[in-house]
C-alpha cells in the first residue's frame, strides 16, 4: 500500500515539477539576456568616454602648446633686450674713451703750438737769419730726440702690454684646463655612478623576482595545505555530527525499551494472551540489539576515522611549522642583501657629498677666474669679446651644474630602488604572519560547508538508515507513532545543526575580529595562572596589612600611594595608546610610499621591457568620475543597455545563500565572476594611472626637445648677432684711427712733417701698418676660436636632440603596447560569461546498473541505460544512494560532489536542480536529436 501511495503521489507531483523546471529555464534565460545587454550597454559607454578621453588630451595639448609659446616669445624679448642694453654700454664706454683721447692728443698739441708760437715771434724779433738756422737745427735735434724717445716708450708700452696678455692668457688657459681636467673628472664619476646603478638595479631585479617567485610558490604550499586542512576539517565535523545524531538515536532507542521492558515483565501474572504478546515481542528486542550493536559498530568506525583525520591535521601542522622555518630562514639569507644595499646607499651618499665638494671647488674657481678676469680688464685694450667670453664660462659653469644635478636625481633613484629591496622583505614578513582564520570563510563557501546542503544530506542519511531499520511488521498505530517520533528527532536534529553552523560561523567572525586562533586549552592554562596570580597578590596585601597594623601605621599613605601608582599607570598607558597610534599611522604613511614605489618600479620594468614597441598615437581618453572603466568600454563599444554597478549588485544577490536557490557550485561561479569582474576595472585603473603618467612624459621630452631646437635656433642668431657687432666695432676702430691719423697730419704732423725725412715717415707708416696687422691677426684668431666653440656646442645640442628624438619615440612603442595591452585585458574582462548548466547523464557502474534495475523492477517500471550512451565523457555521473522512505525514482544531477549518489524526488524540488541542458559545444544535429528523444524519456520516467 505504501509503495502504491508514493507512486501515486510521484504521478501527481509530475506537472509541477515540469512547471518549476520550466519556469527556472526561463528565468536563467532571461537573466543572462539581461547580462548580455548589460554588457553591450558598456561596451557602447566605453566607446563614447574614449573619443571624449581624444578630444580633452587634443584640447590640452594645444592649450600647451599655446603656453609655450607665449613663454618663449617672451622669453626672446627680454634676451633680445638685454642684449641691446649690454651693447649699449660696450658702445657709451668706447666712445668715453676715444673722446678722453682726443682731449689729451689735443692738449699736447695745443702746448706745443703755442711753443712754437712764441719761438717764432722771438725770431721775427731778432737776427732772422742766424735764429732760423739756429732754430732749424735744434728744431730737428729735438724733433729727432722726442720722436725716438717716444719710439722707446711705445716699444715698451707694447712689450709690456703683451707679457701681460701672455701671463693673463696662460693663467687661463690653466684655468680652463683645469676646468676641463675637473669636467673630465665628473663625468669619469658620473659614468662610473651609471654603469654602477643600472649593475645594483639589475641585481636588485634579480633578487625581487627570485624573492616574489619564492614568495608566489610557498603562498600556493601554504594554501594547498590549508585547503587540505579545511576539507579533513569539514569531513571531521560532518563525521562529528553523524556521530551525535547516532547517539542521540541510541539513547532514545534505550529509552524506548526501557518503556517497553516495565509492562512486559508484569505480564506472566497475567492469563495466556500475555504469552502470546511475550512471544510477539521478543523479535522486536532481537532487531533493537542488533541496531544497536550496528550503531556501536560504526561508532567505532567514525572515532578511527576522527582519529585519523586528526593525525593527519597533527602532519599538517609540523608541515606548515617547517615552512614557517623555511622563511626564517630565507629571511636569515636575504638579510646579507639588505647590509649590501645599505652599504651602497651609504657609498652613494658618501659620492654624493664628494660631488658637492667638486660643486663647491668650481665654484671657487670660477669666482678665482671672474676676479681674474676683472684685474685684466683694466690693462687690456678694450673690445667685443669680452662678454663672450664670460658667456661662454658662464655656459660651461651651467653645464657642469646640470651634470651635478642629474647625478643627484640618479642617486635618489638607486635610493628608491634600494627602499623598493626592502619593501619586499617587509611584504615577505606580513605574509608569514598572515592569520591563517581569514580564509576559514573561503573553505566554508567553496568545499561545501553550506547550510542546506549539509541539512539535506543529513537528513536523507537518516531517513535511509531509520528505512532500512523499518522492516518488521507492526501497526498502523505503531507506524504512526514511529513515524511521529522520527520526524521529530529529524526536526530536532536539523535545528541543532543550523545552531551549531551559526555558532560555527559566530565563531569565525570573532577570530578574524580578535586576529589569529583561540586555543581553549590555553586560555584555560593562562586563566587559572592568573587566577593564582591574583590569590598570591591578595595574601600578600592581607599580610602587609596585618603587619602594618601591628605596627600601629596609618593607611593613609599608602592609599595615596596606591592612587599615584594608579595615575601612573594610567599614564602609561595613554603613551603606550599615543605610540601604537603613531607607529600605526607611520606604518600606513610608509604602506602608501611603498605602493607608490611598487607602481613606480613596475613602470620602470614596462618602460625597459617594452621599448622595441612600435610607434603609436593615443585613441583612449580620461574615465570621468561615477563611472567603472568596464562601463565606459561597454558604451564605447556600442552597448548602452548594460549598467555595470547593478549587474554587480544583482551578481551580490545571486550569490547570497540566504536569498538566491541556486546551488552551491552556481553561487561559487557568480562569486567569481563578479570577483573577476572586480580585479579587471581595478587593474583597467591602474593602466588609465600609467597611461595617463606615460602621455605626461611623452609631452615632457617632446617640450624638450622643443626646447632645445629653440636654444639652437637662439645660438644661431646669436652667433650671427655677434659677427655683426665686430664687424661693426671693427669699422668703428678703423674710422677712430682714420680720424686720429687726420688730426695727426692737420695740427701737427704738417709741421713735423717738414722737419721728418722721407725714410723716417716711411719707417713710421710700416711700424703703424705692422702694429695693426699684429691686432687683427689677434683678432681673427679669436673670432675663429669662439667660431669653432660655437660649433661644438651646437653639435652637441643637435645630438641631443637626436638623442631625444630616439627616446621619445621609444615611449611611444612603450605606450603602443601598454594600449595593446589594455584592449586584449578589457576584452577578457568582457567575455565573462554566465554559468550553465552541463549536460546530465552518464553511465553508472555495473553494481549501479543492477541496483537501479532491481528498484524499478519493484516499483512496475523499466529503464534501457543505453539510451545515455552518447552522453557518457561529461562531468556528470549517476548517484548511487538509496531512498528515503515513502519515494521511489532515479535522477541525474550535476556532479556537486566528489563521491556519487542517487538523490529522491522530495530532494529534487526542494533544491531544484533538475534543469536539462545540452552541451553547447561538442553535439552535431543527430546527437542533440538523440539528447531530445533521451530527455523526454527521462523525464517521463523521472516524473
Amino acid at each position: 500500500m505504501a509503495k502504491r501511495g508514493s507512486s501515486s503521489r510521484a504521478r501527481g507531483d509530475k506537472p509541477d515539477a515540469l512547471a518549476a523546471l520550466q519556469a527556472a529555464n526561463e528565468e536563467l534565460r532571461a537573466k543572462l539576456t539581461d547580462i548580455q545587454i548589460e554588457l553591450q550597454q558598456e561596451k557602447s559607454k566605453v566607446s563614447k568616454l574614449e573619443r571624449e578621453k581624444n578630444q580633452e588630451v587634443k584640447q590640452i595639448k594645444e592649450h600647451e602648446q599655446h603656453k609655450s609659446t607665449v613663454v618663449v616669445t617672451e622669453l626672446k624679448v627680454k634676451l633680445h633686450e638685454d642684449k641691446m642694453k649690454e651693447l649699449q654700454a660696450v658702445r657709451e664706454t668706447l666712445l668715453r674713451q676715444h673722446e678722453a683721447e682726443l682731449l689729451r692728443v689735443i692738449k699736447i698739441k695745443d702746448n706745443e703750438i703755442q711753443r712754437l708760437q712764441t719761438l717764432l715771434n722771438a725770431v721775427r724779433d731778432g737776427a732772422p737769419d742766424k735764429v732760423k738756422t739756429v732754430l732749424l737745427t735744434e728744431a730737428k735735434e729735438e724733433a729727432k730726440k722726442g720722436f725716438e724717445v717716444e719710439k722707446i716708450k711705445m716699444q715698451q708700452e707694447i712689450s709690456e702690454l703683451k707679457g701681460a696678455k701672455k701671463q693673463v692668457e696662460e693663467a687661463l688657459t690653466m684655468v680652463i684646463q683645469a676646468d676641463k681636467i675637473k669636467a673630465a673628472e665628473i663625468r669619469s664619476v658620473y659614468h662610473l655612478h651609471q654603469e654602477e646603478i643600472t649593475r645594483i638595479k639589475r641585481e636588485c631585479e634579480r633578487e625581487i623576482r627570485r624573492l616574489m617567485e619564492e614568495i608566489k610558490f610557498k603562498d600556493r604550499a601554504v594554501f594547498v595545505l590549508e585547503r587540505e586542512l579545511g576539507v579533513r576539517a569539514g569531513h571531521a565535523q560532518r563525521l562529528q555530527l553523524q556521530k551525535e545524531a547516532l547517539d542521540e538515536q541510541l539513547s532514545q532507542l534505550k529509552e524506548s525499551d526501557r518503556h517497553l521492558s516495565s509492562p512486559k515483565r508484569e505480564l506472566p501474572y497475567a492469563s495466556g494472551a500475555g504469552d502470546a504478546s511475550d512471544h510477539s515481542g521478543s523479535p522486536e528486542q532481537q532487531l533493537d540489539e542488533k541496531d544497536a550493536r550496528r550503531f556501536q559498530l560504526k561508532i567505532a568506525e567514525l572515532s578511527g576515522i576522527i582519529r585519523k583525520l586528526e593525525d593527519r591535521n597533527a602532519l599538517l601542522s609540523e608541515e606548515r611549522n617547517e615552512l614557517l622555518k623555511r622563511l626564517r630562514e630565507a629571511e636569515s639569507q636575504y638579510k646579507p642583501i639588505l647590509d649590501k644595499n645599505k652599504r651602497l646607499s651609504r657609498k652613494n651618499e658618501e659620492l654624493s657629498h664628494a660631488l658637492r665638494r667638486m660643486e663647491n671647488k668650481l665654484k671657487f674657481v670660477t669666482q678665482e677666474n671672474i676676479a681674474m678676469r676683472q684685474r685684466t680688464g683694466a690693462i687690456r685694450r678694450p673690445s667685443s669679446l669680452n662678454d663672450l667670453d664670460h658667456s661662454q664660462e658662464e655656459r660651461e659653469v651651467d653645464f657642469l651644474r646640470l651634470q651635478v644635478i642629474e647625478q643627484q636625481n640618479i642617486i635618489d633613484e638607486l635610493s628608491k630602488t634600494l627602499e623598493t629591496a626592502g619593501y619586499v622583505k617587509s611584504v615577505m614578513v606580513r605574509v608569514t604572519l598572515m592569520p591563517s582564520s581569514s580564509l576559514c570563510p573561503v573553505v566554508e563557501t567553496f568545499y561545501g560547508y553550506d547550510e542546506e546542503a549539509s541539512l539535506e544530506s543529513d537528513g536523507s542519511s537518516i531517513s535511509y538508515q531509520t528505512d532500512r531499520t523499518d522492516q518488521t511488521p507492526c501497526t498502523p498505530e505503531d507506524d504512526l507513532e514511529e513515524g511521529m517520533a522520527k520526524e521529530e528527532t529529524e526536526l530536532r536534529f536539523r535545528q541543532l545543526t543550523m545552531e551549531y553552523q551559526a555558532l560555527q560561523r559566530a565563531y569565525a567572525l570573532l577570530q578574524e575580529q580578535v586576529g589569529g586562533t583561540l586555543d581553549a586549552e590555553r586560555e584555560f592554562k593562562t586563566r587559572e595562572q592568573l587566577q593564582a596570580e591574583i590569590h598570591r597578590f591578595q595574601a600578600q596585601i592581607e599580610d602587609l596589612e596585618k603587619a602594618l597594623a601591628e605596627q600601629g601605621q596609618d593607611m593613609k599613605w599608602i592609599e595615596e600611594k596606591q592612587a599615584l601608582y594608579r595615575r601612573n599607570q594610567e599614564l602609561v598607558e595613554k603613551i603606550k595608546q599615543m605610540e601604537a597610534e603613531e607607529a600605526r599611522l607611520k606604518h600606513d604613511v610608509q604602506d602608501v610610499k611603498d605602493q607608490n614605489e611598487l607602481l613606480e618600479f613596475r613602470i620602470l620594468e614596462l618602460e625597459e621591457r617594452e621599448r622595441r614597441s612600435p610607434a603609436i598615437n593615443f585613441h583612449h581618453g580620461p574615465f570621468t568620475e561615477g563611472k567603472s572603466p568596464l562601463q565606459v568600454y561597454c558604451e564605447a563599444e556600442g552597448v548602452t543597455d548594460i549598467v555595470v554597478a547593478e549587474l554587480m549588485k544583482k551578481l551580490d544577490i545571486l550569490g547570497d545563500n540566504a536569498v538566491s536557490n541556486l546551488t552551491n557550485e552556481e553561487q561559487v561561479v557568480i562569486i567569481q565572476a563578479r570577483t573577476v569582474l572586480t580585479l579587471a576595472e581595478k587593474w583597467l585603473q591602474q593602466i588609465e594611472v600609467t597611461e595617463s603618467a606615460l602621455q605626461q612624459k611623452m609631452l615632457d621630452l617632446e617640450n624638450e626637445k622643443e626646447l632645445f631646437s629653440k636654444q639652437k635656433g637662439y645660438l644661431d642668431d646669436e652667433l650671427d648677432f655677434r659677427k655683426q657687432s665686430l664687424d661693426q666695432a671693427h669699422k668703428q676702430i678703423l674710422e677712430l684711427e682714420a680720424m686720429l691719423y687726420d688730426a695727426l697730419q692737420q695740427e701737427a704732423g704738417a709741421k713735423i712733417s717738414e722737419l721728418l725725412s722721407e725714410e723716417e715717415k716711411e719707417k713710421l707708416k710700416s711700424a703703424v701698418e705692422q702694429w695693426k696687422r699684429q691686432v687683427m691677426s689677434e683678432l681673427r684668431e679669436r673670432d675663429a676660436q669662439i667660431l669653432r666653440e660655437r660649433m661644438e656646442l651646437i653639435q652637441h645640442a643637435q645630438q641631443r636632440i637626436k638623442e631625444l628624438e630616439e627616446r621619445i619615440e621609444a615611449q611611444k612603442r612603450q605606450i603602443k603596447e601598454l594600449e595593446e595591452k589594455v584592449r586584449s585585458c578589457r576584452r577578457k574582462s568582457c567575455c565573462v560569461k554566465q554559468p550553465q548548466r552541463e549536460l546530465v547523464g552518464a553511465v553508472p557502474s555495473e553494481e549501479g546498473r543492477d541496483r537501479a534495475r532491481a528498484e524499478l523492477s519493484s516499483s512496475g517500471r523499466s529503464w534501457d541505460f543505453g539510451s545515455l550512451l552518447p552522453f557518457q565523457p561529461l562531468d556528470v555521473q549517476l548517484m548511487e544512494q538509496p531512498f528515503p522512505a515513502g519515494t521511489r525514482g532515479f535522477a541525474l544531477l550535476p556532479q556537486l560532489q566528489p563521491q556519487p549518489r542517487l538523490v529522491s524526488l522530495s530532494f529534487l524540488q526542494s533544491a531544484k536542480t533538475a534543469v536539462f541542458h545540452p552541451r553547447s559545444h561538442g553535439m552535431d544535429g543527430r546527437g542533440k536529436h538523440q539528447w531530445n528523444v533521451a530527455k523526454a524519456f527521462f523525464v517521463e520516467e523521472l516524473w
